[in-house]
């Protein structure tokens, strides 16, 4: 387990990740030019501001399971071997479900 309390981590991260979520959402809402070589653009500008909203969402989605994961105490243990997750790693990815090892193996 780590030292420090990864709440505060966590917490920020969410509200970091939602903002930029909302941030998106905004964009992808906004109306598109009428200009027809503009609107390409934007529709471009689009598909990329979507890519970014679903890798987002999916960080949003390790850090919930990352606060269940405190909550129920399994918080710092790799979830593929059972051992600690290195502290220096869970400072740097505080959502960090394998220890360095496993990860190596998982990419």
């Amino acid at each position: 387990m780590t030292a420090t309390d990864p709440r505060a981590a966590l917490d920020a991260l969410i509200a970091e990740y939602t903002a930029r979520a909302n941030s998106i959402r905004e964009d992808l809402a906004s109306s598109h030019s009428p200009d027809f070589a503009e609107q390409a653009g934007e529709r471009e500008n689009d598909e990329v501001l979507t890519a970014i909203l679903a890798e987002t969402e999916a960080a949003l989605r390790r850090v919930g399971m990352a606060k269940l994961r405190l909550a129920d105490g399994s918080y710092g243990y790799c979830q593929r071997c059972g051992e600690p997750i290195e502290p220096a790693r869970l400072a740097i990815l505080p959502a960090a479900e394998y220890c360095l090892d496993c990860a190596d193996r998982e990419h």
